[in-house]
């Protein structure tokens, strides 16, 4: 069984990109060169982007080969797949990793938990409800990596396809 995403990466200084091929090609278990283009969005910084198809749980283990790269802003994507939810996960420098679980159309399924802690919070006083419901949908994420998704609209994107 196989799923499919796709990994931003939207930005990397120049002298970190080919550690993050060789991160993504020890997940994946082959060989890959990305197409690394100027991220007009931070100066010196490159961009590029990868489409997958592999094993559910890749892009959890991509997420986690490229989580120590502190310089790095990336996002990666996984459908679901039978008897699978889809992920998301998203980083910044300032920020950290943001993981979500995501349904077939791509949006962000919430634990019921989650927003039982979120209503919890904020009949306390702790924190307006509103902030709280952008945190688990990962806001300020989004906020942070706009301008840089935005400079790679009409991107070229390269295929990888797994051998299963």
């Amino acid at each position: 069984m196989t799923t499919r995403g796709v990994l931003y990466v939207h930005s990397a200084p120049s002298a970190v990109c080919p550690h993050v091929e060789w991160a993504v090609a020890g997940v994946v278990g082959v060989r890959v060169t990305f197409d690394w283009t100027p991220q007009p969005a931070c100066v010196g910084a490159q961009r590029t982007e990868l489409s997958w198809q592999a094993k559910p749980g890749t892009a959890a283990a991509i997420a986690s080969a490229l989580r120590g790269w502190r310089q790095l802003r990336y996002e990666v994507t996984e459908e679901p797949s039978p008897g699978c939810e889809g992920a998301r996960y998203s980083y910044t420098p300032t920020l950290g990793l943001f993981h979500a679980v995501t349904g077939p159309h791509g949006d962000i399924l919430v634990p019921e938990d989650r927003l039982k802690a979120a209503m919890v919070k904020a009949r306390l006083g702790e924190s307006p409800l509103e902030h709280e419901l952008e945190r688990v949908l990962g806001k300020q994420w989004d906020d942070e990596l706009e301008p840089f998704r935005h400079a790679g609209e009409g991107a070229a994107v390269r295929w990888l396809h797994q051998v299963v």
